[in-house]
């Protein structure tokens, strides 16, 4: 396979996340970082979850990229109040670098449906909010690492599939560009659903990485005929690096599936859920290193931490099995 999970897994539980009341007392659960390199250290931005399914963002670091600390603070995402209306819950991050500002997009719960966050920060210590993209239901919002023939570039996966439950999700992975990362242009559709399969609805994971043979993106992908069960994989595409809207390569069958116990059972059993990844070795014209080493991070069942590695190569390749 394409990824190997960590025999350390999981690498974060909700034993890991210390307390700091009144917000977080006896965690519940944590998922779904965000992941980057920042001054020389593996660094995950952690959505962790209280008894009372609040959520907040926390960070840990780490020097291997397996064994972290969880810094015991709760990062505030500073403005976002300026939201009108209630933002219930801002969860799953995404993070960017580009240039010296990481950019961290996230997923707010309000009354009006999903919306995307966007924050910036150069020290994850204090967090400042840049706005609300748009006012459609929409989820799974990654910024590319550059501008893209000027303009600032994302993928999303607008919320268009009703569940019984009330809850939305889509299977479609959008491409947008905006001049100024709060106003968004639907581009083009970059891939849909295989319905029958194992990602008949899909989402981005973590940001797309540059390779010389184009953009590579882990994906979601959730199987949803099974019996009435969603189980949430992971999946691998190439995209063209002038319009990333072109997809070059997909990988039929998914590189991770939920096969250990802390994947299937817990507040969302079976899910691998990727949501960041650091890769490790670029040249000098910023292009991955193939056979640089690749940490990817996924929320297991919603309820822990898990750790997959691979390399550039082999998930190049994975793009054509």
């Amino acid at each position: 396979m394409a990824l190997t999970r960590s025999s350390e897994n999981p690498i974060l539980t909700r034993a890991d996340i210390p307390d700091v009341p009144p917000g977080i007392v006896d965690a519940t659960s944590v998922f779904n970082p965000g992941a980057v390199m920042h001054d020389g250290r593996h660094l995950l931005m952690l959505r962790v979850q209280t008894r009372g399914r609040e959520t907040f963002f926390m960070t840990a670091g780490s020097d291997d990229g397996t064994h972290f600390e969880v810094s015991p603070h709760i990062v505030p995402i500073r403005g976002i109040d300026r939201v009108a209306g209630t933002v219930y819950h801002s969860y799953d991050p995404r993070i960017t670098r580009l240039g010296d500002t990481y950019y961290v997009m996230f997923a707010m719960d309000t009354d009006a449906g999903c919306r995307l966050g966007l924050a910036r920060t150069t020290d994850f210590a204090t967090v400042d909010f840049v706005g609300t993209s748009g006012t459609d239901d929409i989820r799974n919002g990654v910024l590319f690492p550059e501008k893209i023939g000027g303009d600032y570039v994302r993928l999303d996966r607008p919320n268009r599939v009703s569940f019984e439950s009330g809850v939305t999700s889509g299977d479609t992975i959008v491409l947008s560009r905006s001049d100024d990362l709060i106003d968004w242009r639907p581009v083009a559709p970059v891939m849909r659903g295989r319905l029958h399969y194992w990602d008949e609805l899909i989402g981005p994971g973590p940001p797309p990485v540059k390779t010389r043979e184009g953009w590579l993106l882990v994906y979601h992908g959730i199987a949803t005929h099974l019996a009435g069960a969603c189980i949430y994989q992971a999946g691998v595409a190439l995209l063209a690096l002038d319009d990333p809207a072109e997809v070059l390569a997909r990988s039929r069958n998914n590189i991770l599936e939920p096969r250990e116990p802390y994947e299937m059972i817990g507040q969302v059993p079976n899910v691998v859920f990727p949501s960041g990844m650091i890769v490790e070795g670029y040249d000098e014209q910023g292009f991955a290193d193939p056979d640089g080493r690749v940490l990817v991070y996924y929320g297991a069942a919603d309820t822990s931490v898990g750790l997959a590695t691979s390399t550039v190569g082999d998930l190049l390749a994975a793009c054509g099995d």
